[in-house]
């Protein structure tokens, strides 16, 4: 019997081996294996069945096809904790409250990671109906029968699938019968329909609903949200995707590095008047993400949404959008590479302006510059010291009682005749201009609120009488810029004083809204818009927090709705009214700005400390807004707050001459940090900088001009232009003018040297053309306090302009040409030229446009349109990188020339006194 009953024990040992093997194996023939957490004495697996459809696993993106819609599941909490995602954002949640959701809890000993209660493998959650066409694209219902956890949420959904261009895809979730808050698209923004070979895959899942976008040539899942229920509330909207990579930038305006930190992070978009620091939500709000994908293509995806939005980064890599209202209006860009990306997000924003010629010059204010004596003092100062100098700002001081359009009598009566003195000289005026408007000036006494009052411009509450905050003349109203009323009385206002104050531009602060007290001066009502269910990591923890109640009423919608678009809506009626008033480009400079908002305003960073750890953030921010569309941007040089050094103020005006918007402003309280105050050394330091800069200026100008027709980044990451170079995916420290100038400063107090990166090829010592052959490396470069390390890139042609204290002035100056010879002896750059100032010349087609080709020993001119612009201008020399040897004789358009030198340690050839005709077709040649 023993014998008998050890093998009975052995067949049923080997039968339920076979049995298991049989059954392992069945579902590895019809269900995906979705997680396996084995050990000796646990072996736990857990598959997944789907029927006509694919699941993703989230950490190897790889896609996997099965057959049934039945589901098999076993530990279905069983995550690893960076794979979690949350299910308790909207509140704090105990086990039992995070189980009666149907969410997994398991408490972590780090509270600030992963989250503690977090969604099943499994969660229910829309049913998908089928597709259908539409005149645009597909449409589909999506229904739930089980309602979520959250407040007022939506049971039914309409999804609308656009494949807007070959590399857009736009998709859209709403409520079908409800008008919600939706952001709408400028009019005259160029929308291209060309969908020929579209580079996505685009694959949904039905129940629950979640899709997956994938690149076409290589299958790589660009976005991902089967990983995590969608959520859709009357005020709480989620949205979470995997992410194809952890190189990560966008979602401005946040004080970090140019790659995002995905280490259980959060970034909120709403506006607040909050200078820079870390953690804190900024003056503007850019939905906009870009990822590198590693391998050299990349990806963008843009969610058009005006509502407090909070973002949520976790390791996964992956990604979670709430949204506190409107809809989820997602926009999937397929590039391939990061400049593609940032070109075909602007097809959809609009593409940036073209600024005057002026406002690519030196800019000086400071809050206390409280007279127009000490105004003059300052432009004089800078005159006579010989640092180039083009536009003169004043603060909020030149205003009587900080009432805007006013000036006061006493300490700013000859405003005017100041302004002319101003433009006599070839100098340029601007001030500043914030959104709200005293209210409690005697009637009669300020034609602004008068006026408004009369044409019911203000922005009301919830009663319909005008919302009351308070800014720095007092108790204020403030402008409804989504009222076309309001912008014709905005013009006006703007008209009145331009008749007094020709000014050149404006300086639009102050417009998340700021406001002093919270909501209004007599609070806010207590409502839903005020108290939402859910309001993300804000700065003072309400949403109207330092700015107006959510339930204040404007013309489009409420404020809860408007409010990250209120400084985009009044850079449009300054750009507009100055447009009209002044018949020339416009120039507004903003503080607040969302997407979109470069095809109107230059922005600038906010009120930033004088300190290292400022300057070398200055670098991404700038960067960053690249990236948004905002070409034109800059930060405080030498910092706004706090009293700056020496040392700092040199390198900032090191680095911030190649800022694409170059302004030295500091608070009132703060020492002095005109470029005049500092030792001999200093500012012979910052003068040949800023000679730099106005020599660069005619490049710096065209590559505004690829920005404003073709969307090129004018500051540019270097991963923009060498996107397969795994170094250059996350240098911040270092950046590009376009594809051919390199700039690496130093941003460190104390340092003489700095370790920069140079990509694969053959770089030019921007000052004496020495060549560097890089195999991709970095590099000791010297950098005494009176450099910046500036390098020029092989097979580029730089054009320059002899370098005056004004641009009025260096515009009628010889230009130059700085040729960086490839390998093979060739070379290629461009000239764009108007006037400077006159409005659309490019689109009416009144214009200069030049190119410049280097080959065969020879450089050739090309100009391939022509107006009077360049009449009367001359090349009056070059300078050539990378001749192998020197030249027996150089030819000018046939003709010796006598003045050129060879250097042949450096290998550069100068060629100087000429008198070429820009206007007309030149060769230069050296004979070797």
């Amino acid at each position: 019997m023993g014998h008998r009953s050890n093998y009975s024990a052995s067949v049923v040992i080997i039968l339920s081996f076979l049995i298991s093997f049989y059954i392992i194996h069945l579902l590895d023939q019809h269900f995906t294996l979705v997680r396996s957490n084995y050990t000796k004495n646990n072996p736990v697996f857990i598959y997944e069945r789907l029927s006509g459809q694919n699941l993703i696993d989230i950490r190897e993106n790889n896609p996997v096809n099965s057959k049934d819609s039945n589901i098999y599941r076993h530990q279905k909490c069983s995550l690893e904790p960076e794979y979690r995602f949350d299910c308790g954002r909207d509140r704090v949640l105990g086990q039992s409250q995070c189980e009666d959701r149907g969410c997994c809890y398991d408490p972590l000993s780090n509270s600030a990671g992963p989250p503690w209660c977090f969604y099943p493998t499994f969660y229910p959650g829309y049913k998908m109906g089928p597709l259908t066409p539409t005149e645009r694209g597909r449409a589909a219902v999506l229904t739930r029968s089980k309602p979520f956890y959250l407040p007022r949420d939506i049971s039914t959904l309409r999804l609308e699938i656009e494949e807007r261009t070959a590399g857009v895809l736009h998709l859209t979730l709403k409520d079908p019968s409800v008008q919600r808050y939706e952001v709408e698209l400028p009019d005259d923004v160029t929308q291209s329909r060309d969908k020929k070979d579209v580079l996505y895959i685009t694959e949904f899942k039905s129940d629950p609903f979640g899709f997956i976008v994938r690149r076409k040539s290589n299958g790589n899942v660009i976005v991902n949200t089967t990983v995590a229920p969608l959520l859709f509330a009357d005020q709480y909207l989620q949205l979470s995707t995997t992410l194809a990579s952890t190189l990560v930038s966008g979602l401005g305006e946040h004080y970090t590095s140019l790659l995002l930190d995905l280490n259980w992070t959060s970034l909120t978009l709403w506006n607040r008047d909050m200078a820079p620091h870390a953690d804190a939500n900024l003056y503007g709000s850019h939905p906009f993400y870009l990822v590198q994908e590693g391998d050299g293509s990349a990806h963008g995806v843009f969610l058009l949404n005006s509502n407090a939005i909070e973002v949520v980064l976790q390791p996964t890599p992956a990604l979670t959008w709430v949204s506190t209202g409107g809809i989820l209006d997602l926009y999937i860009i397929l590039g391939a590479d990061p400049q593609s990306v940032v070109q075909q997000y602007l097809q959809v924003i609009g593409f940036p302006m073209m600024p005057p010629y002026w406002s690519l010059g030196f800019h000086l204010c400071r809050w206390g510059y409280t007279t127009t004596n000490t105004t003059r003092y300052v432009a004089q100062r800078m005159h006579d010291a010989g640092f180039p100098l083009d536009v003169q700002w004043n603060d909020l001081d030149y205003a009587d009682k900080r009432r805007i359009f006013t000036f006061d009598p006493q300490r700013f009566g000859d405003l005017p005749e100041m302004v002319e003195e101003f433009h006599q000289r070839g100098l340029k005026y601007i001030l500043i201009l914030d959104p709200g408007i005293s209210s409690t000036s005697r009637p009669g006494t300020y034609p602004p609120f008068d006026d408004g009052l009369k044409r019911d411009v203000f922005i009301k509450n919830v009663t319909g009488d005008i919302l009351i905050g308070k800014v720095w003349p007092g108790p204020t109203a403030f402008p409804d810029f989504t009222n076309p009323e309001a912008i014709q009385w905005w013009e006006d206002c703007i008209r009145n004083f331009y008749s007094k104050v020709p000014v050149d531009g404006l300086w639009i602060d102050m417009n998340e809204p700021s406001s002093f007290v919270q909501g209004s001066v007599e609070g806010c009502p207590d409502t839903g818009l005020e108290n939402p269910p859910y309001t993300p990591r804000v700065i003072g923890g309400q949403l109207n927090s330092g700015t107006l109640c959510m339930s204040a009423q404007q013309k489009q919608s409420t404020h809860y709705n408007l409010h990250n678009m209120y400084g985009l809506t009044e850079a449009f009626a300054t750009n507009r009214a100055l447009m009209k008033i002044t018949g020339k480009r416009p120039f507004v400079l903003s503080r607040s700005s969302f997407s979109g908002i470069g095809r109107f305003s230059a922005v600038w960073t906010g009120d930033v400390r004088s300190d290292w750890e400022q300057l070398r953030f200055s670098i991404p921010a700038v960067l960053q807004f690249g990236l948004f569309g905002v070409p034109l941007v800059g930060a405080d040089i030498c910092g706004f707050g706090g009293d700056t050094t020496e040392e700092l103020c040199v390198r900032w005006m090191q680095l911030g001459a190649f800022y694409p918007f170059m302004r030295n402003h500091n608070d009132r309280p703060n020492a002095p940090q005109e470029p005049y105050v500092f030792g001999r050394e200093a500012q012979a330091a910052m003068r040949s900088v800023l000679k730099v800069r106005y020599s660069l200026l005619p490049f710096l100008y065209t590559l505004f001009h690829h920005a404003h027709t073709s969307a090129d980044t004018v500051a540019r990451p270097l991963f923009m232009v060498f996107p397969t170079d795994p170094d250059c995916q996350t240098i911040d420290r270092q950046f590009l003018w376009g594809t051919s100038l390199l700039i690496s400063p130093v941003l460190e107090q104390g340092a003489a040297q700095l370790n920069a990166y140079l990509p694969k090829g053959t770089w030019y010592n921007f000052y004496n053309g020495e060549p560097f052959y890089s195999k991709g490396q970095y590099v000791l470069l010297p950098a005494p306090l009176d450099t910046i390390n500036v390098h020029v890139r092989e097979g580029h042609i730089i054009p320059q302009q002899e370098p005056a204290l004004t641009t009025t002035a260096s515009r009628r100056n010889p230009f130059f040409l700085m040729v960086a010879l490839s390998s093979g002896g060739q070379a290629w750059g461009d000239l764009f030229w108007d006037d400077g100032e006159s409005l659309d010349t490019y689109e009416t087609r009144n214009y200069c446009h030049v190119t410049f080709a280097a080959g065969q020993s020879q450089i050739v001119s090309d100009p391939l349109k022509l107006n009077k612009a360049l009449d009367g201008l001359v090349l009056g020399g070059l300078r050539v990188f990378g001749v192998p040897s020197a030249p027996h004789c150089v030819l000018a358009n046939r003709v010796k020339v006598r003045n050129f030198t060879y250097r042949s340690d450096t290998k550069v050839l100068t060629v100087s006194n000429l008198t070429l005709p820009m206007s007309r077709a030149f060769t230069v040649q050296w004979i070797l």
